[in-house]
């Protein structure tokens, strides 16, 4: 394996991890309107997540960086031809930021159900439009031959697409409430556990709807790495239903961990998908971006390889510690309690 090849699946990693970890996130912040009955509450839901959903959130931006500079034709194309997605993808999370920054600074009720709002929003567009955006990478936009991006953002809006948006828009609402039954207690953790037996059926008949049509198009496109995809793609739909029936058990731990193993097996049956190119044209075989052609130089890359070697580790490392410190559940007396002393 060369340098150029081993950062496509460092880049892989990186997306993984982030749709993993914020992944939850946004199925936390999309909960709020079904798990939120009152101010309590919904407090108690976002609490979940507030000291590690913007540590979660910084998995993009070094996925980003390392597109950057391992990449950059794939950037450069990816970020001029998805401008729109991608500035939507970008003004929602600042959205659900600063929701989370502002929403407890005035005791308005009026104030709070805003924020509220902009949370569900600022999670949920995400959760749709990145799934939107690796389905068409996966299966090719119209390239033109200087890798330029010759459709609209109607091109982007094809069924293969729409359906992965969905797909992964449904993994990670499942995956937020799984998160929510085993941070919490009471009501909101009973009313979890249910509402992820409705929603875990409707998730298992989309996402095994979408894998079967990736794994089709590697195999109509004779893919390389095709029983890496139908192998991922077959370990991602027997986690979802393991999930699914761990959750049925009230097994929240087991049903979490699923839950992020399906995320990963279906975020790799992707890049499986993917492999060797990075963004191929629907234009001419010719005018499409490999790895070969979308790569930086060999020094730069080896220059990248051992700064990921020092820091990747104390970056994994970092974030296992944090998840350990914030490890037990919260509580709606411990919130009841802080309200009561604030006021």
């Amino acid at each position: 394996m060369d340098l150029a090849q081993l950062w496509f699946w460092i880049v892989a990693f990186l997306f993984v991890g982030y749709f993993v970890l914020d992944g939850f996130d946004f199925g936390v912040g999309m909960s709020l309107p079904f798990l939120g009955k009152d101010d309590i509450s919904r407090r108690q839901i976002i609490n979940t997540i507030g000291p590690v959903w913007d540590l979660n959130e910084t998995w993009v931006i070094v996925a980003g960086a390392a597109l950057f500079a391992s990449f950059p034709e794939w950037y450069a194309t990816l970020f001029s031809g998805f401008y729109l997605p991608l500035l939507v993808i970008l003004l929602a999370l600042i959205a659900r930021g600063v929701s989370f920054e502002y929403r407890h600074q005035r005791d308005s009720l009026r104030w709070k159900r805003t924020f509220d709002r902009m949370i569900v929003a600022g999670s949920a567009l995400p959760a749709f439009l990145w799934g939107v955006a690796f389905a068409n990478i996966v299966q090719g936009v119209p390239l033109d031959a200087d890798h330029e991006y010759a459709g609209t953002v109607l091109t982007l809006l094809n069924p293969y697409a729409l359906l992965g948006g969905l797909t992964t828009l449904l993994l990670f609402f499942v995956h937020g409430v799984y998160f929510v039954a085993l941070k919490t207690d009471g009501e909101v953790r009973t009313a979890a556990r249910a509402l992820a037996k409705r929603a875990g059926v409707v998730t298992v008949l989309v996402a095994a709807g979408f894998l079967l049509w990736t794994v089709a198009r590697a195999a109509g496109a004779e893919a390389p790495l095709l029983p890496a995809v139908a192998g991922a793609a077959g370990l991602a739909a027997l986690a979802l239903i393991g999930s699914v029936l761990a959750n049925l058990r009230d097994r929240e731990g087991t049903a979490f961990t699923l839950g992020a193993i399906t995320i990963v097996a279906a975020v790799a049956t992707l890049f499986f998908a993917l492999f060797p190119n990075v963004m191929p044209s629907t234009l001419a075989p010719g005018s499409g971006l490999t790895i070969d052609n979308a790569s930086s130089s060999d020094y730069t890359l080896t220059i990248m390889s051992w700064a990921a070697l020092v820091f990747l580790p104390l970056i994994l490392g970092y974030q296992a510690w944090t998840y350990w410190v914030f490890r037990k559940r919260v509580t709606r007396a411990r919130i009841e309690k802080a309200a009561l002393i604030a006021h």
